[in-house]
């Protein structure tokens, strides 16, 4: 191995060597506190060290890098405590989890590092949201992102690459080529014959280095750095090197042949460059004899008052206060009386064009939503007013954008996610239900999205353009789910989901947009979240409902003279106003629930099975449900009629009467 130092000084040098040391002897000592049985897992870094020193050391403390689990080098190399490092492994109280999370599953914005999740790919798109901050303010930083060469295969990995490259994001991608994916060799994982091909194909930059020289390592990345600081492009920068030991120490190694292990023994990124120095005079056996002793001793009073701590004391009361970031609503009423009337997709509109008046951090994503204003056209005339750095187009990639929405947030900033439909969020339900959802009881990190979603049957649209999915985020702690019924709810939801920094499924049928309208408050207003709304009070019987079903309830009861009916909009869906619920069923001791969404698992199975177990007593009859079919959503009008459960509302509420 040869080592170029150019004109680094010699204390540069001496502090790569101690970057390069720290987490080799660190897993030197996990070896060992594996094998007896004092720690549950590792993941081996060893043979791999000079990519996450080389480029740690080479980036400014305030740019962000988001490694992954042979990264150790990025976590000793940011002046993590070894304490609370240690803890974080054991999954005790000093931690950066509480003990949530596992090894490098944790992020710390104190020292600029986003982790990872189990799941390989997301936190590419998270870093080009970091990025785009960073851009937007001026800020002239690059981020980091790493990847394995398996992880590479993920659709996530594309789909960010191509949003940087779009958008001249100073993204650094990383891919350690280490010549496996766990056990899977790299020609079954990619047919490519080296990574910086593939950056061709995106139109950007493709970098290779020895990956076990920390020394080119860390001279490219300042070469690098120094140019994207001042003219932000993605860069996609390949460090050949190879993983010495098992892809956590359970697998092993007995797939890798022997010979292979014998080469890459020979080019060890620590041994080499430790003689390197020596050689060149930069330091003397002492002097490593010295720091080696200095770092061990740091590892053991690390571990020792880590090992101190025992595992967390639950408190059921903390897992929940920590599953969203703390917000308390304050609710906003207009400043003056004027009203104008609105349909239900302008009262959206002007919702979201007075939310990017009162937060200049927030950024509009979507397809088609800029010059063209979105295919329903809600953001029309947003690029005129607000630019296209806030208003911004996005390429055919919901996973890399939400991801984007969430980098943004750890920025400080708040993100707008439309997608176009809301069958096609199933492109971002990782980032939304793994990423979004869970951050802030991982590591304490508000993710201030919200995602809107055309949703909902009726116009002919097929199986793929009409899907009510609401239940399919209900069931996810960390999200917060609104489904507006009217124009005054559409706006005043809209506003508050915006406001508060956790994470939004802001549900809007499509077949509402311009069927209906209301005189409603020119000026910003919210809406309180969480609180049902009585469209209309009655003694005989209750039907809880949400979004189109309030028109067809209010519709059947004007057909039913005999009854009087209260309908509560639930508007809110996580949380739900379990308080209203109550109420209404005490009231009428007739309940109906109904939705859109097909019947089972729907949602009010859930509001059912409550009122069951906590209202039960109330109740002189059976809690009924309806809703759609069991099957897709057909195209054709009269099938699709058929599969909405409007039909058969009447003949269901005629059959509550008569318990």
């Amino acid at each position: 191995m040869k080592f170029n130092r150019k004109k680094y000084a010699d204390e540069t040098l001496k502090s790569l060597y101690e970057a390069l040391l720290r987490p080799r002897l660190i897993e030197e000592k996990m070896l060992i506190l594996l094998r007896q049985n004092k720690i549950s897992k590792w993941f081996s870094g060893i043979g791999q060290e000079a990519i996450s020193v080389g480029i740690t050391q080479a980036l400014q403390k305030d740019e962000y890098i988001l490694p992954m689990h042979r990264n150790l080098g990025v976590f000793t190399g940011r002046d993590i405590p070894f304490t609370r490092l240690f803890a974080q492994w054991q999954g005790t109280p000093m931690g950066y989890t509480k003990g949530r999370d596992r090894s490098f599953h944790f992020g710390t914005n104190e020292h600029h590092i986003v982790g990872m999740i189990s799941h390989l790919g997301p936190q590419n798109g998270v870093a080009d949201g970091i990025a785009l901050a960073s851009k937007l303010k001026n800020e002239q930083k690059v981020t980091v992102v790493f990847n394995g060469d398996g992880g590479t295969s993920q659709g996530d990995f594309h789909e960010a690459v191509n949003v940087a490259a779009v958008w001249d994001l100073p993204v650094i991608f990383v891919i350690e080529n280490n010549g496996y994916g766990l056990s899977t060799p790299s020609h079954e994982q990619f047919k490519c014959k080296q990574f910086i091909d593939k950056a061709i194909g995106y139109g950007i930059k493709g970098v290779q280095v020895d990956g076990n020289n920390v020394l080119e390592v860390y001279d490219t990345l300042k070469t690098l750095t120094d140019t994207l600081r001042k003219k932000p492009q993605p860069v996609l920068l390949e460090c050949i090197t190879f993983r010495m030991r098992g892809h956590e120490e359970a697998s092993g190694t007995k797939y890798v042949p022997k010979k292979m292990m014998e080469e890459w023994a020979k080019k060890d990124p620590v041994e080499n460059f430790e003689k390197f120095l020596l050689k060149e005079k930069v330091v003397d056996t002492s002097y490593v004899t010295s720091l080696r002793k200095n770092i061990k001793q740091e590892i053991e009073e690390g571990l020792e008052e880590a090992f101190k701590e025992s595992l967390p004391t639950p408190d059921t009361t903390l897992e929940f206060s920590d599953v969203y970031a703390p917000f308390q609503q304050s609710v906003i009423t207009p400043r003056s009386t004027k009203k104008s009337e609105k349909r239900f997709i302008d009262a959206i509109s002007d919702g979201l064009r007075l939310s990017m008046e009162v937060h200049p951090n927030l950024v509009l994503m979507g397809q088609d939503i800029a010059d063209y204003g979105g295919v329903f056209k809600i953001t029309e005339g947003f690029v005129e007013k607000f630019g296209k750095e806030r208003v911004r187009n996005t390429p055919l990639c919901e996973s890399a954008i939400v991801g984007t929405g969430l980098g943004l947030s750890i920025k400080g900033m708040k993100a707008m996610v439309e997608m176009q439909f809301a069958d096609f969020v199933t492109e971002g339900f990782n980032q939304i239900v793994n990423n979004l959802a869970k951050i802030h009881w991982r590591w304490g990190q508000a993710a201030d999205v919200v995602v809107r979603m055309p949703t909902g049957a009726g116009t002919a649209a097929g199986p793929f353009h009409s899907q009510s999915n609401e239940a399919w985020f209900f069931h996810t702690p960390g999200l917060k789910i609104v489904y507006p019924s009217n124009p005054y709810d559409a706006k005043g939801l809209l506003c508050a989901a915006l406001e508060d920094p956790n994470p939004y499924l802001f549900f809007e049928h499509k077949l509402l947009y311009r069927s209906i309208k209301a005189d409603i408050p020119d000026d910003y207003y919210t809406v309180e979240i969480g609180n049902a709304s009585l469209v209309s009070e009655g003694s005989d019987l209750s039907i809880i409902t949400y979004g189109m079903g309030v028109h067809w309830a209010l519709e059947v009861m004007n057909k039913l003279p005999e009854f009087r009916a209260d309908i509560l909009d639930l508007r809110t869906l996580l949380p739900w106003d379990k308080e209203a619920v109550l109420n209404t069923v005490k009231k009428t001791n007739r309940v109906l629930v109904l939705h859109e969404d097909t019947l089972t698992g729907g949602i009010g199975g859930e509001i059912a099975a409550w009122i069951g177990e906590h209202a039960f007593h109330y109740l002189d009859a059976p809690v009924l449900r309806e809703a759609s079919l069991d099957t897709a959503i057909p195209f054709a009008a009269t099938l699709e009629q058929n599969f909405l459960p409007k039909e058969r509302l009447q003949s269901r509420i005629e059959a509550l009467m008569k318990f």
